[in-house]
């Protein structure tokens, strides 16, 4: 790492496109303070005109966040930086508060930055927190495998990369994390050099929570090494996900179509394309995708369902997706059991993890809800190589607008209220798409027709 704090500067955010502003998420710890800083310095030389917003979320989980935030608000005005704070109200959970507040974090960062036009959000988080997180994920990972007596959770590794460099948010978002390759004493020694402090948040010290017990194990003497170490594992590992995720993408685009709406034919092909790996992570990703789910399939469960899916034809059901395995191709839909019930159409809705509902004028009293499969028995559906029983079967669980307990049709139809529109989402990257997984997520959301995904930030690359 460069030893002076222009270098410094300069590597944290010479490969980042600041185009459309960025909104720096500043807890006034030391790591987002020292973000802010270098930040503030990198685009005064270089963009001037670059819009920044520093953002600081008063989580109000205990005594002194508010004169903490005001502590931020103070530092910005003395650096001429656009500040604002944000209150995380309403209750809070009694039990996973660490996942809540983050998840309020983010949804607050990236609400403010959809209405200042932003579409960046940089964050603190460091060397030295990556290999935290790391390290975490993989004790969790050998106490699965001790617990369930097999030896991989997912022979991929995923969770072994660590924080990628990006993650897209709610499709909407970038989260970047700068200071990924820079350890938290040089960062701190930049904030001495410039006589500037910090606070010190306590529960970072409460060895109730999971991060701060393995902080203080990593102050011993092999702590170091420890960190070096995982740090080392989760390049290698981003750098596996990726190229995975790449040959993934390419047998995606080579095996996979989408007949109808809601049904997904694989290629047999896919079977014996010599990339077993990639083609079982591509499965995942379809299953999920198909059956609405947020996380990807037991690795297990679809590595078995792939080795019978190369012994022969078959009809199964995993992540709410019917596998249907026929001589004229490998067919995905949404089982038919548990879709949604009638409701009423929302904006922004999320329905059954499947489809992104938006409302273009009033909903009225639009109802929407699965198309049934008595509407499907009435459609005209052309013979081809798809069956028709299989398209039937697919619009059956897709959403259809009722009014008045008549069927209007599926949005999109001729027949429908233009009122509605239900984009297909990537399920399981539809809330966080980390920069791994950018290329089979483009690959998948061609393939579905989702919304295009926003264009990575980072100069020169396509997948982080």
């Amino acid at each position: 790492m460069p030893g002076t704090e222009p270098d410094l500067s300069k590597s944290l955010f010479s490969h980042i496109d600041f185009t459309n502003g960025a909104v720096a998420a500043v807890s006034g710890g030391s790591d987002s303070t020292a973000l802010l800083l270098l930040l503030k310095r990198h685009l005064d030389r270089t963009a001037p005109a670059t819009k920044l917003l520093a953002v600081t979320i008063d989580h109000g989980l205990r005594p002194g966040s508010a004169e903490e935030a005001q502590a931020v608000a103070k530092l910005c005005a003395a650096h001429a930086i656009a500040h604002r704070i944000l209150a995380w109200s309403g209750p809070k959970p009694s039990t996973g508060l660490p996942a809540a507040a983050r998840e309020a974090r983010y949804w607050l960062l990236a609400e403010t930055a959809q209405a200042e036009g932003i579409g960046l959000i940089l964050t603190g988080h460091t060397a030295d927190d990556q290999a935290e997180t790391v390290l975490m994920r993989q004790a969790r990972k050998e106490g699965l495998a001790r617990d369930e007596g097999r030896g991989h959770a997912d022979t991929a590794g995923r969770g072994l990369a660590g924080m990628a460099p990006a993650t897209l948010y709610d499709w909407r978002s970038w989260i970047v994390r700068p200071l990924l390759g820079a350890r938290r004493a040089a960062l701190r020694d930049v904030l001495w050099r410039q006589n500037v402090g910090w606070t010190d948040d306590p529960t970072n010290a409460d060895k109730a929570f999971e991060r701060p017990r393995l902080r203080a194990t990593l102050a011993d003497a092999e702590g170091a090494q420890r960190i070096d170490d995982a740090l080392a594992l989760a390049a290698h590992e981003g750098d596996a996900r990726r190229q995975l995720g790449l040959v993934a993408a390419d047998l995606i685009r080579r095996f996979a179509t989408q007949p109808a709406m809601g049904l997904i034919r694989l290629d047999p092909a896919l079977l014996n394309a010599g990339e077993d790996r990639a083609a079982v992570y591509a499965l995942r990703l379809l299953l999920a995708t198909t059956g609405g789910i947020a996380f990807l399939p037991d690795q297990a469960r679809s590595e078995a369902l792939f080795g019978r899916l190369k012994a022969g034809f078959l009809c199964a059901t995993l992540s709410r997706t019917v596998v249907d395995s026929r001589r004229v191709g490998i067919f995905l839909r949404r089982e038919a059991r548990g879709l949604p019930p009638a409701a009423a159409v929302t904006e922004g809705a999320l329905w059954d993890g499947r489809r992104h509902i938006t409302l273009n004028d009033s909903g009225g009293a639009l109802l929407i809800a699965p198309f049934g499969a008595i509407a499907a028995k009435r459609l005209a559906i052309g013979e081809g190589k798809t069956p028709p029983s299989l398209v039937r079967a697919a619009l059956a669980g897709e959403p259809a607008l009722w009014q008045a307990g008549e069927c209007l049709g599926l949005p999109g139809d001729s027949r429908a209220p233009r009122v509605v529109e239900a984009r297909p989402t990537v399920a399981p990257f539809a809330h966080f798409l980390p920069s791994f997984d950018l290329a089979p997520a483009l690959a998948v959301a061609e393939l579905v027709g989702a919304a295009p995904v926003l264009p990575l930030p980072f100069g020169g690359h396509s997948a982080g």
